[in-house]
């Protein structure tokens, strides 16, 4: 294991550029991800915190003034990927991707604040950085809560970070494609097409992305006009979690937290809301087409990372994710493998990422033990056998996507030296 150790240590250093760190070493990411560098300041924190503090302070540097934290930062002309910085065409300091990605980053520095003895230049820094978070974190509730409920809305599938999720195939059906588009899928030069999202996917983001550029991505427009318009179970729940942790890291750095607690508690209240007792289950509300998203997708059981005050709700959930995966080798699935829209290979529809288990692993720490040591060690096993990949086989744990996977490799030092 010290041997893997000493691998994930170096696919970090590896896939490292000035100051941040790409999702891979090739062609497939050539840029800075939003909840992937959050991901990767943990790994840097068990051999680098100066690393782990930069790679945050990298990510805050493509901050928009109205505090909104892009889901990607193009820090070089990299045109390798699609869509790139001419695409978007925004971002201010850093050109920029137009949307987010799910806010985990305040959890993740809480962890690291924890976890770590800061110096007084590193406690400076980080001072800045909740500064930042604060800042990103208000933006959430002033441009996507329409209903002033404590939840927000995401407007694309890639702001969820699970682009091709089942979660979204029937929103996806009823957007109005734009007539005449021309693009190149750069991202299956380098991958497996039976791995990758489908072309009528991809159409749809392509059209909500030139929706929103036409708009020159105006957050005071963009809620009401987007054809794509989901509060998502699992997006909330990382909310919930990270607003949780920004209020400790505010009180801790004495930073004002007035009303903080209180839209905390409106979005616990509200998110109860979306729990169906019947099926003992949370499930994603589609905003535009006012329907409830009854998909058995793992991100539903990501609302135990937000820590709900409520242990009966939480023990139902825990005894509904012991069955998720009762017949697979290895878990978790991204969708339940029973349902039809479940595919082995194809990205967020079926295989396992590291990320979703970490998270549901992080979740179950202080509500089941014994479930938890269950999926680190099953989740260490399947890295063991594999090494550092971006997803893998529920039945034989065999790798898909990218190679030298960066919150691959992040995680796994987490899971094997916390």
């Amino acid at each position: 294991m010290s041997d893997l150790v000493d691998a994930a240590k170096k696919t970090l250093l590896d896939n490292r550029r000035s100051g941040y760190t790409l999702p891979t070493n090739n062609k497939l990411y050539p840029a800075q991800w939003n909840w992937d560098s959050a991901f990767i300041s943990l790994g840097y924190s068990y051999f680098n915190l100066d690393y782990a503090i930069e790679e945050l302070e990298t990510l805050l540097k493509g901050q928009w003034d109205d505090g909104m934290v892009p889901h990607i930062l193009f820090h070089e002309a990299d045109d390798s990927y699609f869509p790139n910085h001419i695409t978007w065409s925004c971002g201010k300091e850093v050109p920029s991707s137009g949307i987010t990605q799910p806010p985990i980053a305040a959890s993740i520095l809480n962890i690291i604040v924890k976890n770590n003895q800061l110096n007084k230049i590193q406690n400076e820094k980080v001072f800045k950085l909740v500064c930042k978070l604060k800042k990103y974190h208000e933006w959430f509730f002033k441009n996507r809560d329409k209903n002033k409920s404590g939840l927000v809305s995401i407007i694309h599938p890639w702001e969820s970070g699970y682009d091709n999720s089942p979660l979204w195939d029937f929103a996806l059906s009823k957007i109005t494609i734009d007539q005449n588009l021309s693009y190149e899928r750069r991202d299956l030069k380098v991958s497996n097409n039976d791995e990758r999202p489908l072309s009528k996917d991809y159409d749809c983001y392509i059209t909500l992305l030139n929706q929103f550029k036409s708009e020159n991505y105006n957050p005071n427009k963009l809620l009401d006009i987007s054809m794509f318009n989901i509060i998502d179970i699992g997006f909330n729940s990382i909310f919930l979690k990270a607003n949780k942790d920004l209020l400790e890291l505010l009180k801790l750095y004495e930073l004002d937290y007035s009303g903080f607690k209180e839209k905390i508690d409106k979005t616990e209240n509200s998110i109860l809301d979306l729990y169906n007792e019947k099926e003992n289950m949370f499930f994603s509300f589609d905003l535009k087409n006012n329907v409830q998203i009854k998909i058995p997708s793992l991100t539903n059981f990501l609302i135990l990372f937000a820590d709900l005050k409520h242990d009966n709700v939480n023990a139902k959930i825990i005894k509904n994710l012991e069955e998720f995966n009762i017949n697979e080798k290895y878990f978790f699935t991204t969708m339940n493998p029973n349902h039809n829209s479940f595919e082995e290979k194809r990205y967020w529809r079926g295989p396992i990422w590291i990320n979703t288990n970490w998270i549901i692993y992080r979740s179950l720490i202080n509500k089941n033990k014994n479930f938890a040591e269950k999926i680190k060690k099953n989740t260490i096993q399947l890295i063991n056998h594999n090494n550092f990949h971006e997803y893998y086989s529920s039945k034989t744990g065999l790798p898909f996507g990218a190679n030298n996977f960066s919150w691959t490799a992040a995680l796994y030092l987490d899971l094997v030296l916390s």
